[in-house]
């Protein structure tokens, strides 16, 4: 498979070939030993985007550890602006020069999928939004997009691996082979909610899949008939050629539940969704499985750019047009980011880039995904779309 191991990230192989040829030059020239300090900063958010969600530290502090930098950073899952300094490595420059590519890819890739989840939650809100983006992947990638989608804001993941490697239990309910095969074998696709129902462990939510055959509300209503008090909920996953007015069809289905007495049978929807879908059907549908949309989310553009070289022991600032020269810090100030040069007095509110490696030694460990995921909910609390 065309993957890439921990190992050939590290040796520098998936790098772009002009820092490999950069290595090359400085060291014939001398200039191996050089230290700098090169900042990660976003240099243009999605169109639209008022803010977006700073993930994917936990694997920078693992590809920085034991290279001798120091890494300042913002807590992760921490909420920035347009321009804002995300982070900054401090050391020779060779240490790092073939792994800003891959810097680049995992800050990048995280959060523009963690942004798009956290997006999503803050529309949901205290209702349900598990991520289905998993398909929409390549294998090898899955479980990070899983993590991002979490900590992003997601309730739930569907895949064995990324919810293992999170800590949760995984999330799903039954695909539409299953009811194909009891109605191609047996002649009746309802014996596979019941047969779901024998083999699945108490603690696996009753959760139906009811748009395989015929009318949504029927099979609904035929499902709670069934299942009785065991049923806690049917999803609907409509394709696109029959689904028609997807919020009516979710009205049907909960008018046709409550009117025969089943109003604690939750609806959950699924298929293509994207912010405008769960937006007009988060006041009447329970939870939502949303996939390809924050599995391919727009991009957040996070760039790297030396911003001060050391010089006979002495850092100067310096840096390409167009980019602000100098060592940052960022200020939480109320609702706003505010940076102002490193050394200088804070011009209001709380610093958030801290010191996560010094010298290669990781000096600060990254939290566990519950609580970043937390930390993110907290802040969306704060901030509108």
């Amino acid at each position: 498979m065309h993957i890439a191991t921990l190992s050939d990230v590290l040796s520098g192989k998936t790098t772009d070939i002009y820092f490999v040829r950069t290595v090359e030059v400085l060291k014939n020239a001398g200039l191996a030993d050089v230290k700098v300090r090169a900042e990660f900063h976003v240099s243009s958010l999605p169109k639209g985007y008022k803010w977006a969600l700073f993930t994917g530290l936990k694997e920078v502090v693992e590809v920085l550890r034991e290279r001798k930098v120091t890494l300042y950073a913002m807590p992760e899952g921490t909420l920035f602006y347009e321009n804002d300094p995300l982070m900054v490595v401090e050391g020779p420059y060779l240490e790092f020069a073939v792994l800003e590519t891959a810097l680049l890819g995992i800050v990048r890739h995280y959060s523009s999928i963690s942004t798009k989840a956290a997006r999503v939650k803050k529309i949901v809100g205290e209702k349900t939004c598990l991520f289905f983006g998993a398909r929409a992947l390549h294998p090898a990638i899955q479980p990070m997009a899983d993590r991002a989608a979490y900590i992003g804001g997601c309730d739930g993941v569907a895949t064995v691996m990324g919810a293992e490697l999170i800590g949760i239990r995984p999330s799903g309910t039954m695909p539409h082979a299953l009811m194909i095969i009891f109605k191609a074998t047996t002649g009746d696709h309802t014996l596979a909610w019941v047969w779901f129902d024998r083999t699945m462990p108490p603690e696996v939510s009753r959760i139906v899949l009811v748009d395989t055959f015929i009318d949504e509300r029927e099979e609904a209503l035929l499902a709670a008939r069934l299942l009785g008090d065991r049923l806690y909920g049917v999803r609907l996953d409509t394709p696109g050629s029959r689904r028609g007015n997807m919020r009516k069809i979710v009205e049907e289905v909960r008018w046709v539940l409550d009117l025969h007495g089943y109003r604690n049978v939750k609806i959950f929807v699924s298929g293509g969704l994207d912010e405008a879908q769960v937006e007009a059907l988060k006041d009447i549908a329970d939870g939502f499985g949303v996939g390809t949309s924050i599995a391919f989310p727009p991009s957040v553009d996070v760039a790297m750019d030396i911003v001060e070289v050391e010089v006979d022991g002495r850092w100067v600032p310096i840096t390409k047009r167009g980019k602000l020269p100098g060592f940052k810090q960022v200020y939480k100030c109320g609702s706003k980011h505010v940076f102002a040069p490193w050394d200088s007095p804070p011009p209001c509110g709380e610093p958030l880039l801290a010191k996560w490696i010094e010298d290669g030694r990781v000096v600060r460990e990254v939290p566990a995904e519950r609580e970043i995921r937390d930390y993110v909910l907290r802040q969306l609390a704060e901030v509108e779309l």
